[in-house]
């Protein structure tokens, strides 16, 4: 048995009319789909297919939560997910998915594996930026985070070692000639 066996959702055998799938999404479901982020999960999928005999309307609802790690302090950080998604699926000569509502797929295929489609839609409902509110972060990491910031005595000694090593570097006449041959391409840009 696959890993994605159970999201196959048998379209040929579907009659005319509205069906319903109801799926939940944990841990192992991101871990399957290599998804290192998604530390885990407790989501419920509800699709519902309307079938009118020539397309079907596909509509996910999916809720719950998912854990991932707070970019600001590590610590777990606990996301709803409240989304929808809607497509529509047909029959016809070859698999196309040009189109951002209709997808073609072959007619020789029984089945629809939505699978990817959820998946999509879940990482689609995460924000690129993964912190807690404000005041929600752990007060130790914050207390770390904010001394880096704000330039602690490690480092200050740190940037100024780098900077000597970078004048280190600088031949005695006082120019680079390397940084010279790019200042030259940058007037050239210009002009």
């Amino acid at each position: 048995m696959g890993k994605f066996t159970a999201y196959k959702l048998p379209l040929k055998s579907l009659t005319k009319g509205t069906h319903t799938f109801d799926y939940h999404l944990d841990k192992q479901f991101f871990a399957n789909m290599e998804n290192n982020d998604v530390r885990d999960a407790d989501l419920n999928v509800h699709l519902t297919v309307d079938y009118n005999g020539e397309i079907y309307a596909l509509s996910f609802e999916i809720t719950g939560e998912v854990m991932l790690l707070c970019d600001r302090c590590l610590d777990d950080l606990h996301l709803p997910i409240d989304t929808r998604y809607d497509i529509s699926v047909k029959y016809g000569d070859d698999y196309n998915d040009d189109s951002d509502t209709l997808i073609e797929i072959p007619d020789s295929d029984n089945y629809l594996n939505v699978a990817y489609m959820i998946y999509d839609t879940v990482v689609l409902a995460i924000p690129i930026k993964h912190v807690h509110p404000m005041g929600k972060c752990n007060r130790q990491m914050s207390a770390i985070l904010k001394k880096h910031r704000a330039g602690g005595a490690d480092g200050d000694d740190d940037m100024e070692e780098f900077m000597e090593g970078i004048d280190d570097e600088t031949p005695a006449g006082g120019s680079d000639p390397r940084w010279d041959a790019l200042r030259g391409m940058g007037s050239e840009a210009e002009g």
